[in-house]
Order: C-alpha cells, then structure tokens, then sequence
C-alpha cells in the first residue's frame, strides 16, 4: 500500500498491452517487443529525415548542412539525459519481474518529475553553449546562422523530449512498445503536415522545420503522458503524488547515468569526426548529412534489439530466471546481426535512389553514397556491441561497459583522427574508424559479459 493506491493482484492480472518476458515462447515474444520498437524508432527518426528532405528539396544544400551540422551536438547534449531513462527502464522491468509493486510505483513518478526537470535545465544549457560549440566545430560561415536558428528553436522543446523518453521507457519496462507507436505515427503526420506549410507557404526555411519538430514532439510527449494517467495499476501516473524517491533516483542513476555518459562520449567522438567532415567542405558535409540520416534508420532497428534486450534482461534478472537471461542474450545477437547485415548493406546497394530522396545534387549524392560503403555496410558490428552493452546493464552493471565503450569506441576514434587522419587526410581513414571501434568494443562486452554474469547470479537476493 504506498499513497492510498492499492496494487493486490496488479501482478497477477496483465493488461492487452503488457507482457510477460519471464516465460512462454522467447523468440516470439522477443520479436513482438521489438518490431513495435523498430517502428517507433523510425517514426522518430522521420522527424528529422522530414527537415532535411524539405530543407534540401525546398530551401537548397545549404540549409541541408546547417540542418545537419546540429545533429551531433544535438545528441551529446540529450543523450545523457536520455541515458537516464535506460536506468528507469531497468529499476521499474527488475522490480516489475520481482512482483514488487510498490517499488514500480515510486519508480514511475521519480521518473517523470525528473524528466521534466531535467528538461528545463537543457533549454538553458543548449541555447547558452550552442553557438560556442558550433564555431568550436568548425560549423562553415554560410551555414553557421541558419544551424543556430535551428538548434535554438529545437532545445525549447527538450522538456517534451525527455518526457517522451522517459514516459515510453515506463511502458516498456512492463512489455508495452505498441502505444509509443502510435503515439509517434501520430506525431510524425503532423511533422511532416506543419514542415510542408512553414517552408513552402510561409518560406520560414530552418525555423519552419524545427518549429514542426517542436510541435510534434510536444503532441508525442502529451500522448503518453495521458496513457500513464489513465493506465491502471502501479504505473499508473498520479500527478498528486509527483516525487523524487531517493532509493529510486540512486537506482535509475546508479545504471542510468554511465549509460548516458557513454552516449555523450560517442557523441563527443562523433562531434570530433564531424569537424573532420567539416574541412572537405558543404558539399561534403552535406552527403554525409544525408547518407548519416540513412544510417540512422538502420541503426534505430537494431537499436531496438538493445531496448528489448536490456528490457527482457532486468525483468528475468528480476524473477531470477538465469538460464533466460543467457537465452535473451544469444537470440538477441542473432537478430541483430540480420537486421544490420540486411539493412545495412541493402542501404548501400540501394544508396543512390535513397539519397535522391534527400537531394537532386549530384555531388552531395556521390559523397554520400562513399561514406555508405563504408559505415553502412558494416553497421551490423554497432548492433552486436550495443546488444551485449544492453545485456550487462540488464545485469544490473553500467560503469563496465561505459568504460569498455570510452577505451574501445571513443578513445580508439579520437586517437585515429589525431595520428593516421592526419598522416592520410581523407574520408576513407576517417570513416574506417567506425567499424574498427564497433569490432574491437563488441569483442570486449561479449568477455565482459562471461565475467558478470557469473557475479550477478550469485549477488542476486534469494
């Protein structure tokens, strides 16, 4: 009994929409979780596919760059607060499994509040450091204003953001993927109306684009907001009993926080590359826009097999069912590695007619398509390392793969483009980095996990 709401037999009666990842068929179960996923991510992933194709079709490769250049800074900035959200999807699926709805309920609201907060503060944080960051990068003149319009306008909506992230990993956590779903195919409609009238009616070019994502963002976020108040049961929201719970908030950072600093180390390498993009040139710098934004889509696929990993992982480490918990691990890796192999190089061979999408510029396509060849054709490597990353943080460790991931991935790139970059100045040595630091971190999670494995079913309370 926590606040006068009563959970007896919540756990025993599952809603249409939850799922049990403790038993029954896992493969199926596995592919059930994650095709909503896949089909969320790429929804919103549409959001900025939508500005770049407008922007590149309608205002010129210009503004396709400016559009583009922000898209790093972007994700170092918000991913360490989404990081986050992978510990409150870990703390509420563990306790979920373990039947312990209480725990789920102190979750869910410590959750929420701190989406909310942590969203005005990177409103703050964003539009003071924008600009510094984006001449730090190299960012080109006649790009530099129009990215500044676009990532001023965008960081106004970070509260609704990180509510949606945070709010979709609560519904995950209790085997819910199918509603975020819709949620953003509704969002990704109107994206997509309002980018079409701010920029070809009313000629708002950049701005038009990042006010529709806003308003997209801010119709997802109300979304699952409403369905946590009107769901039943422990995680239901109840906005009367919005509180920090400082056994949950220590749980969710104790997972959360190196996850979301591994994401900003990614990120720093990758704003690292991006400047290295940036001395070839717009040109250059807009394929790699485009055909980065193709990658995208393969990437959030496999993605998905992470989210359902470390969703499937917390929950059967919760109910104490090991040999699962190894059987999650090896079915996830083998579908990530076909949904990588297939997209991945699929993407490549179909790079042109894709990249057509984004823009009629010859050039732009060509140089797109060489980064394709390199980074996409490989990707299924990112997919297997983010999966086993995924696994030990089901396991209840975050600070071994951040490390693993700083060493492997991140310190690997930054020392790559300070010595063979510079010795062989060209997009080849510079994109050759990616599958080097997938392989050689992949390869260390997967020992990393033969390790903790052992300590964590021995750790768990009987």
């Amino acid at each position: 009994m926590l606040g006068g709401t009563n959970f007896v037999g919540v756990n025993n009666v599952r809603r249409s929409y939850e799922m049990d990842m403790c038993s029954g068929p896992l493969f199926q179960k596995i592919l059930l979780f994650s095709i909503p996923l896949m089909c969320s991510g790429i929804l919103q992933l549409l959001f900025n596919a939508a500005d770049i194709i407008v922007v590149g079709q309608f205002t010129g490769s210009t503004a396709l760059a400016a559009v583009g250049s922000t898209t790093s800074l972007i994700n170092l900035l918000v991913n360490l607060f989404i990081g986050l959200s992978v510990g409150a999807n870990v703390v509420i699926a563990r306790s979920y499994g373990a039947g312990d709805m209480e725990a789920v309920h102190r979750g869910v609201h410590t959750t929420i509040l701190a989406a909310a907060v942590s969203g005005v503060v990177l409103i703050f944080v964003g539009l003071a450091i924008s600009r510094p960051v984006l001449e730090l990068m190299g960012t080109a003149e006649d790009v530099l204003d129009q990215a500044l319009i676009y990532i001023r306008i965008y960081f106004l909506g970070m509260p609704v953001v990180l509510l949606y992230n945070f709010g979709a990993a609560i519904l995950r956590a209790v085997g819910d993927t199918k509603r975020p779903m819709y949620f953003l195919l509704i969002a990704g409609v109107v994206n997509v109306i309002f980018n079409l009238i701010f920029v070809i009616k009313f000629h708002l070019g950049v701005a038009g684009v990042a006010i529709a994502t806003v308003i997209s963002q801010v119709i997802s976020a109300g979304l699952v907001v409403l369905c946590l108040f009107r769901s039943h049961g422990a995680y239901q929201l109840i906005p009367s009993e919005l509180r920090i719970h400082g056994d949950q908030l220590r749980a969710i950072l104790r997972i959360g926080l190196p996850a979301g600093l591994q994401s900003v180390l990614f990120n720093f390498s990758n704003v690292i590359i991006q400047s290295s993009v940036n001395t070839f040139g717009w040109i250059v710098v807009a394929g790699n826009t485009a055909a980065n934004n193709i990658e995208g889509f393969v990437y959030t696929s496999m993605n998905a097999v992470y989210q359902t990993a470390l969703s499937f992982t917390s929950q059967n480490m919760g109910a104490r069912n090991y040999r699962r918990v190894d059987r999650v691990l090896g079915e996830c890796l083998l579908l990530v590695a076909g949904i990588g192999l297939t997209f991945g190089v699929g993407a490549y061979l179909m790079g042109e007619h894709l990249l057509g999408i984004y823009t009629s510029d010859p050039e732009v396509i060509t140089y797109g398509l060489y980064r394709l060849s390199i980074v996409c054709a490989t990707y299924f490597l990112c997919g297997l390392m983010d999966v086993m990353a995924g696994s030990i943080r089901g396991l209840g460790y975050s600070i071994t793969p951040m490390l693993v991931s700083l060493i492997g991935s991140c310190l690997l790139r930054i020392v790559w483009i300070l010595t063979v970059f510079q010795i062989s100045h060209t997009q080849r040595t510079l994109y050759i980095s990616y599958p080097l630091s997938w392989a050689l971190t992949a390869s260390t999670h997967g020992i990393c996990y033969l390790i903790l494995r052992k300590k964590a079913f021995r750790e768990q309370p009987a």
